[in-house]
Order: structure tokens, then C-alpha cells, then sequence
């Protein structure tokens, strides 16, 4: 299998450390501007000038760290600083640290579900709720408008961040379904092909058949050898039948191509034409090469095409490299290119048509580019073992 590469270093720091490298930096330069600003920052007593500055550094860099993890939280630690930022000199940092909460309230309505959603944005609303009554209980003058505009916000807030997740949710449910009709196209490919091999094994059964029927008093030497051919090939064609049983197709509309199914025996004319597209394709054999059931022969065939066209669409590279390694119980084929190394994205689906050929021989695929750099695409089927014949009497 493809080892995944590791995300870059800077992907990897949590937002909330870079959002603490910016208070950070921004607190020192501060310092060396007025070296008394840090001494009277730790020494807060509530009314110094940059107490805003520092609650909304707390806030922000501890609600970072909080949202993508624990996004209930974030919400509680913004309520909280803009609860506890009221009466400050800045009248503004209670405002500010409520839309940081809205904003982790949209967050929370995109990514997570509905009852998560709906509670992060019961928690600003209803701290509004508490604040009104209290103010109105305590008999001061109070402007009903704000608390109702800041309400405002939360629910915007909750609708924008629905209305994401709602259009993240349609775009999965589009692309699933995409994928399931090219896997159901492959289907259909292998299922026509599959019937082709058995139509023509089905006619050589024939000819043999009758080569035997019209031999069979006069030479019987070849009427045994048409007879061991008509089992070599009944014995082939239904082990391809069972393996590739879950690929039938039950409606075709195509009509079937008269070409004759394609193998391994094919790549030199596939590496031929890649080479008239521009793209030099270095073949390799490795092991004993040997004759193949039809049904495998054919998916590494389809596994190579399909994996060089994609090097010939988005690799950008006039160079790639295949081998097909023939082991004792399982063919090996590896296509690798150094180009640019992302995923093709064409509508044909290719990779997932590639997985379902292999799957449905019950083998190992895997496709993603190198952490060295470029693409590969490598897939093992495995061969099944020889079925014995069964032994003559007297023979």
C-alpha cells in the first residue's frame, strides 16, 4: 500500500497557535514601545487603557484552540469574555466578542449536527435573554433594539452556516451518486467484456466439439486431444464465471464490440499509441510470463490503459513507467509517473472503475501520489490455482 505523505509543517500548527503567535508579537512590540505596558498588564486591576487588548487576546486565542475540537466551548469562552469586557473603557470589546461568537456559531452550524447547532446558538441568545431581564429587573434604562439587533446576528449566523452544511451535504450526496453510476458503468463494461470471453470459449467448445465428432472412429488421438481441449477451456471459462459473478450485468443497451478482448499481449500497441500522444511509457516484465485466465488478463489490461491515459490527461509528464510482475500466486502491476502528482479529477471516474476491477477479484489496489513526488497507481490480483484433471482409469 501507498504510505499517505504527512500534510505540510505549517498545515499542521492548530490555528489557535498562530492566533497566539499574533497577540504574542502583538503584546512585545507594545512593550518595547512603553516598557512599563507589560508590568501594568500582568498587574491588571480593571481599569487599565490595554485591558481590552488583553481580554480579547484571551478570548480569541483560547476560543481557537476550543472551536474545532470542543465548538460549544469556544462559543461559552466568547459569551463569557464579553460578559466579563462590559464597563470597560472600550465599548466596543463586548460587541466584538459577541460576532466571535456568532462566527463559532456559523462554524458550529456547518460542521456539526443540527441538535449541536441549534444548542450552540441557544447559548448567545439566551445569555441575551438573562442580561434583558436582569436589566429590566433592576429598574435601569434599557434599549430593547440592541439585545434584539445582537439576536439578530446569532440567527444570521446559524442560517449562514446551515445553509453550508446543507450545501456540503447535497454536493456529497451528488458526488456519491456519481460515483456509484461510474462503478455501475464499469459493471456494465466488465459484464459485456465477460461476455465476450465466454462467447468466444463457448465457440472454440464448438469447433472442437465437432472436430472430435467427425474424428472420433477414424483418429482417436485427435479425437482425445479436441476433448482435452473442450475441458481446458469448460474448466477456464466457468472459473472466470464464478470469480466475476458479481459483475453480470442484467440490461445492456450497447450492442457488443466485435474486437477481440483485449490482455497483456495488447500493451506494446497501448504503449505504441501513449507514445504518438507524447507520453513515453517504459515497459517492464518481470518473472515467468505465462498464460493468464482471461478475466485477469483482461483487468490488469483495463488497470494499465486506464492508469496511462490518466498519466497522458493530468500528469503533465512525457514519461511514466509500468511493470507487470508475474509471481507465484498473484499477478503484480505498477504504473508510476513524476508528474505533478494530483488526483485525476476527469469525469470518467477512472480510479474508481480501476477499484472495482480489482475488487471484484478479490485483490489489493491503491492509487495516490508519492511522497517523493509524482503518481502511482499498483494493483495485485491473485491467480487461482490450477483445478486438476481428474485421472483416466487405466491410464
Amino acid at each position: 500500500m501507498i504510505a499517505t505523505p504527512h500534510p505540510p509543517l505549517l498545515k499542521r500548527v492548530p490555528p489557535g497557535v498562530w492566533v497566539a503567535a499574533f497577540w504574542s508579537t502583538l503584546i512585545l512590540v507594545r512593550t518595547f514601545q512603553r516598557p512599563d505596558e507589560l508590568q501594568r498588564l500582568l498587574r491588571y486591576n480593571g481599569n487599565i487603557e490595554d485591558a481590552p487588548l488583553l481580554v480579547t487576546a484571551v478570548v480569541t486565542t483560547l476560543g481557537t484552540l476550543l472551536l474545532f475540537r470542543a465548538p460549544l466551548a469556544a462559543v461559552a469562552v466568547a459569551l463569557a469574555g464579553a460578559v466579563f469586557s462590559l464597563g470597560m473603557p472600550v465599548r466596543e470589546t463586548p460587541f466584538v466578542l459577541f460576532l466571535l461568537a456568532d462566527a463559532a456559531v456559523g462554524y458550529t452550524a456547518a460542521t456539526r449536527s443540527r441538535r449541536v447547532s441549534v444548542l450552540s446558538a441557544a447559548l448567545p441568545v439566551g445569555a441575551l435573554a438573562a442580561y434583558t431581564v436582569w436589566r429590566l429587573g433592576s429598574g435601569y434604562a434599557f434599549n430593547l433594539s440592541v439585545p434584539t439587533a445582537l439576536a439578530s446576528t446569532v440567527v444570521i449566523a446559524w442560517l449562514i452556516g446551515n445553509t453550508i452544511r446543507q450545501n456540503r451535504s447535497h454536493a456529497d450526496t451528488v458526488r456519491a451518486q456519481a460515483t456509484q453510476q461510474a462503478i455501475t458503468a464499469e459493471r456494465l463494461r466488465i459484464a459485456r467484456e465477460l461476455h465476450d470471453m465466454v462467447a468466444h470459449n463457448i465457440g472454440i467448445i464448438t469447433i472442437q466439439a465437432g472436430i472430435g465428432s467427425r474424428v472420433m472412429d477414424t483418429q482417436p488421438t485427435e479425437t482425445r486431444n479436441a476433448l482435452e481441449a473442450i475441458e481446458a477451456t469448460g474448466r477456464e471459462t466457468l472459473a472466470g464465471l464464478r470469480r466475476m459473478l458479481g459483475a453480470l450485468r442484467r440490461s445492456d443497451q450497447e450492442s457488443a464490440p466485435l474486437d477481440p478482448t483485449p490482455g497483456l499481449a495488447a500493451l506494446d500497441q497501448l504503449v505504441d499509441k501513449t507514445a504518438a500522444a507524447g507520453v513515453r511509457v517504459a515497459l517492464q516484465w518481470r518473472g515467468d510470463r505465462r498464460d493468464l485466465p482471461s478475466d485477469v488478463d483482461l483487468a490488469a489490461f483495463r488497470i494499465v490503459q486506464e492508469a496511462v491515459t490518466n498519466v497522458v490527461r493530468h500528469s503533465g509528464i512525457g514519461d511514466c513507467t509500468v511493470t507487470v510482475a508475474y509471481e507465484h500466486d498473484e499477478l503484480a502491476v505498477d504504473i508510476v509517473d513524476l508528474g505533478c502528482g494530483g488526483t485525476p479529477t476527469a469525469s470518467g471516474y477512472g480510479l474508481v472503475g480501476m477499484r472495482e476491477r480489482v475488487d471484484l477479484l478479490h485483490g489489493e489496489f491503491s492509487a495516490g501520489p508519492r511522497p517523493e513526488g509524482g503518481f502511482r497507481v499498483a494493483a495485485r490480483l491473485p491467480l487461482p490455482r490450477p483445478v486438476p484433471r481428474p485421472v483416466e482409469a487405466g491410464r
